[in-house]
């Protein structure tokens, strides 16, 4: 029985070759009813559903109920008809199946208050007969999103579905939704609203400079000297709207040459106003803009093949940058395919996990030396394939964190990361991401964002043959993320790399003074020896580079 509504009647259909297969059996109800329902009580089949067509009737605030012997019909209403006729807010409006629980019959309602589809209300029937309905609201427990809009029910939970296995057990599902109900319309006329204010703000920024002299043409305005036709003056002789409009425009341009004269832009009074409209003009340009190509505001996961995944984010840090820890979590917990936030705890008294504002379990992990080389400890109790390495200090969008993870799940063989390096020269020096740039191509990703598999990065970093490059990472507390590049570049002959640009991204150690590597130079130089050292240990990456913008997608430009 789907809904009817756009027909204009409700039909049932049966089954020929379930679930596959249905043909049309009998309109049983010629009335647009929305989110109906029929089920069997007491020796009777009753309809319940909603028509928003009447006179008086308050959309998705109305219920109506009608009673039959059969499901076929004929189809008597009940006698309160409408059943409700109220706020949106109070769950008339069905939301689900009906569903039988100790013995006692439970209607789904909608609260449709904040939007359509809001949240989920549940309502025990105790009366029902063709005379009386009664019902009464009772707790619904459902998890509240605590990624916010992220959350795939961030913005509003639309309908339920509950049913009993047949071991006994309930299982439920809910269908949700990131983005409120007419978000692109309500969006659309805020952007165009903002964008006609800068129009405004732009013809006065004109009359103070000079630029617009009236604001409607001089011939609307009644003592205009200008030559009108014929036509025009024996139209506006006799039309009083014409008389009193041409009046009106005469005010509004002497109103301009008042606000001339009072605001020149040659004093201080007149340049800090000229300054104060253009800033208002500019923030309410991007504020428009945003409205209306900025999407909902909700960052979404990126299917692949029809699936979404999760990923484990792994961070290492120490007792100094405990502030930037706790931002940092805040923030990235919030994305919507992180599972579980991993803390790899390096020096210092470790924080509890219930330290942090966290939408997603987070574990600390003690490590009992000082040691870059713990980032890629082999941890059993990750749970997932993918683990994001993210330093503490890197703060970019959910967006981008997104976009790398559906990378890494085509490539998960690759190390996919946000920073890409080149190394081409003799004698191998370490440069920056503009040395790449300029050459068009990278050959390693930084791996202080960057998503690996976690089994196969973290055993091929503590397998014998990287013995010597750990320890070269202890002695010179640096080039970790190298020597991960070179370890993956010596287990292949193709690509090992993959680069996704962010849109921004913030150091935030550089606003604490907490920087590991403050000193770039002395940092590069580090760098470069490391380069030299590996590339004996394990062979050179020189021969290997992929370019920028390579990809479909446009991510790597």
């Amino acid at each position: 029985m789907p809904e009817g509504s756009a027909k204009g009647d409700l039909r049932l259909y049966r089954a020929t070759d379930f679930p596959l297969k249905w043909t049309l059996h009998k309109v049983i109800m010629k009335k647009p009813l929305v989110d109906s329902f029929m089920i069997p009580h007491e020796g009777k089949f009753w309809l319940f559903g909603s028509d928003h067509t009447g006179i008086g009737t308050k959309k998705n605030g109305q219920l109506q109920i009608w009673h039959s012997s059969s499901p076929l019909g004929p189809w008597k209403p009940h006698k309160k008809n409408p059943i409700y006729n109220t706020d949106k807010s109070m769950g008339a409006r069905n939301g689900g199946r009906p569903f039988v629980y100790n013995g006692n019959l439970y209607r789904i309602g909608q609260d449709c208050g904040q939007t359509y589809g809001h949240r989920i209300r549940v309502f025990r029937v105790e009366v029902l007969t063709a005379e009386e309905f009664k019902e009464v609201e009772v707790p619904f427990l459902a998890e509240e999103p605590v990624k916010g809009r992220n959350a795939w029910n961030g913005a509003r939970n639309h309908h339920l579905d509950v049913q009993q296995l047949s071991s006994g057990q309930w299982i439920a599902v809910l269908d949700g939704d990131r983005v409120p109900s007419g978000d692109a319309v309500h969006r659309f006329i805020l952007g165009s609203a903002s964008v006609f204010a800068v129009a405004g703000l732009v013809i006065l920024v004109g009359l103070l400079l000079g630029a617009v002299k009236c604001l409607v043409p001089l011939s609307w305005c009644p003592h205009s000297m200008e030559k009108r036709s014929d036509t025009f003056l024996a139209w506006e002789r006799p039309n009083l709207l014409s008389s009193k409009l041409r009046l009106f425009c005469s005010r509004l341009n002497r109103a301009s040459s008042i606000l001339r004269a009072r605001i020149r832009p040659n004093t201080c009074t007149g340049t800090f106003v000229l300054l104060v409209t253009i800033v208002v003009a500019v923030a309410l340009m991007c504020t428009g803009v945003k409205y209306i190509y900025g999407g909902s505001g909700a960052e979404e996961p990126y299917l692949l093949d029809g699936h979404y995944s999760q990923f484990t984010l792994l961070t290492m840090t120490y007792d100094a940058r405990l502030w930037n820890l706790k931002m940092y979590i805040k923030h990235y917990s919030r994305c919507s395919s992180v599972r579980e936030i991993v803390v790899v705890w390096n020096k210092g008294i470790p924080p509890q996990p219930g330290d942090f504002d966290s939408a997603v379990p987070v574990r600390i992990r003690v490590e009992k030396n000082n040691s870059l080389n713990n980032r890629f400890r082999v941890d059993p109790l990750i749970k997932t394939r993918a683990v994001l390495e993210l330093d503490d200090d890197i703060m970019m969008t959910c967006d981008d964190i997104e976009r790398g993870f559906k990378v890494w799940r085509q490539h998960p063989d690759r190390i996919v990361g946000f920073y890409p390096r080149l190394i081409n020269s003799s004698p191998l020096k370490y440069r920056g991401e503009k040395h790449a740039r300029k050459h068009n191509g990278y050959n390693m990703i930084l791996t202080g964002a960057a998503f690996v598999d976690a089994t196969v990065a973290f055993e091929r970093y503590w397998s014998a043959e990287a013995e010597a490059g750990r320890a070269l990472v202890d002695s010179y507390f640096n080039c970790e993320d190298v020597l991960m590049n070179y370890l993956y570049a010596n287990a292949s002959s193709s690509s090992v790399v993959e680069y996704v640009k962010p849109a921004w991204a913030v150091d935030t150690s550089k606003l604490s003074g907490v920087a590991i590597s403050r000193n770039t130079q002395a940092h590069y130089g580090v760098r470069s020896n490391c380069l030299t050292k590996f590339a004996g240990m394990y062979g050179g990456l020189t021969h290997r580079k992929a370019e920028f913008s390579s990809r479909k997608d446009g991510w790597d430009v």
